[in-house]
């Protein structure tokens, strides 16, 4: 792969750089990321649209210099995040879009994505580093008696991985890397912690209650599986959200 010299940088994390290239997207991961693991993200990027989920086209998995790449199909529009800063008085409006599409996701099935709860034990079990022993076998425990589920969940459906065309089209889900099939409470669960790790806990709060209103769940039901997923998230080496999600971590004691 051969970027375009006016490429544009969309977003830059510690793993990866985002590159707006004219018509598509790019991906570039660092040279650590395993290339099953690109090809994975891009397998189920392919398998969420096979399910009939509104996805960014797939363009090519291919090496820019010795890094793996990802490109797809550029959307012109903007995130529902962008929408919420630049019309705060829509918060509502831009909420109920934002749980629609979560429980429109969930409404699907794809059969031959990896099992929620299996990427979750992998997960706390890599944070051994962090969690005691005892305590993750009380949120490994805890997590092999959550009910079974078969729903499409995203992993993290949070407002800037949704944009909405310029067009007028149906908004576009982006970002599946972490998408598995299992239960929505736990996807809810990851969004809730996402939105006030972001610094949105008044959205945060309200996204839950409404959630939770819609789907006809208990708000605890899903923070029952708040100090699951917040285990999970500290295998990704959170390291200024560590004591935010200790704290969820800790509520495994008396769940």
């Amino acid at each position: 792969m051969r970027l375009p010299k006016d490429k544009s940088v969309i977003v830059e994390r510690h793993n990866k750089i985002v590159y707006d290239c004219g018509d598509t997207v790019v991906k570039v991961f660092n040279g650590a990321k395993p290339a099953a693991d690109i090809f994975a993200e891009a397998t189920k990027v392919a398998r969420a649209g096979q399910a009939g989920i509104n996805v960014p086209e797939l363009v090519e998995v291919s090496k820019y210099g010795v890094n793996w790449a990802i490109a797809t199909k550029k959307v012109e529009g903007t995130t529902l995040r962008e929408q919420l800063k630049a019309n705060p008085e829509r918060e509502d409006e831009i909420l109920d879009q934002l749980i629609s599409l979560e429980l429109d996701v969930h409404a699907h099935k794809s059969p031959l994505m990896g099992r929620q709860k299996d990427k979750l034990t992998r997960m706390i079990n890599a944070a051994s580093d962090i969690i005691g022993e005892a305590q993750r076998y009380e949120l490994l425990h805890s997590l092999e008696g959550m009910p079974n589920h078969a729903k499409l969940c995203h992993g993290d459906f949070v407002p800037s991985n949704i944009i909405v065309p310029d067009d007028g089209g149906a908004p576009v889900i982006l970002d599946w890397a972490h998408a598995t099939q299992g239960n929505g409470a736990a996807d809810c669960a990851i969004t809730y912690l996402h939105l006030i790790m972001n610094g949105e806990n008044d959205f945060a709060e309200k996204y839950l209650h409404r959630y939770c209103e819609r789907q006809g769940c208990t708000v605890a039901y899903v923070q029952s599986w708040c100090s699951i997923v917040a285990a999970a998230e500290l295998s990704r080496g959170r390291v200024h959200e560590h004591d935010f999600l200790m704290t969820w971590v800790d509520v495994v004691d008396w769940v």
